[in-house]
């Protein structure tokens, strides 16, 4: 059903709940993982690849924990740093790469709190063309 799964990482709290919930499901599935975090600080921005700053440093090793964290459980999984702006990054990944689920945590953010802050799951869903599993953190 899902060869790949896509799970998009933020590097806070939220992305427990998708995790959790990626690693059932994979195992049942026997999907291969793909952890996708996009640095977006200035660097990241600015440079790309060649960025080096804390935030690339410590969004590496957040990534190779949680990739380890798959690994351990039996679960094919690599992980891939994009750079720039989160949604922009995210299709781009999609359509590239492909995948048959994106899967993300969402913050729960409701209407107005969308309009000025983003909604990267908004973007996503609304732009490609595989379904896109979104899990509210609690």
């Amino acid at each position: 059903m899902y060869q790949t799964i896509l799970v998009t990482l933020d590097g806070t709290p939220t992305d427990r709940a998708i995790i959790e919930h990626i690693k059932q499901l994979a195992k049942l599935a026997q999907s291969r993982v793909v952890l996708l975090h996009v640095a977006d600080g200035w660097a990241a921005r600015i440079f790309g690849a060649d960025a080096v700053s804390p935030e690339i440093t410590e969004d590496t090793a957040y990534l190779n924990r949680v990739c380890a964290e798959f690994q351990a459980a039996g679960i094919p999984t690599e992980a891939e740093l994009a750079y720039g702006d989160p949604p922009k990054e995210i299709i781009k990944w999609v359509g590239q790469k492909g995948c048959d689920l994106v899967a993300m945590s969402t913050h729960g953010h409701h209407f107005v709190a969308d309009l000025f802050l983003g909604s990267t799951s908004r973007h996503v869903r609304h732009s490609v063309s595989v379904p896109v599993l979104l899990l509210r953190a609690k």
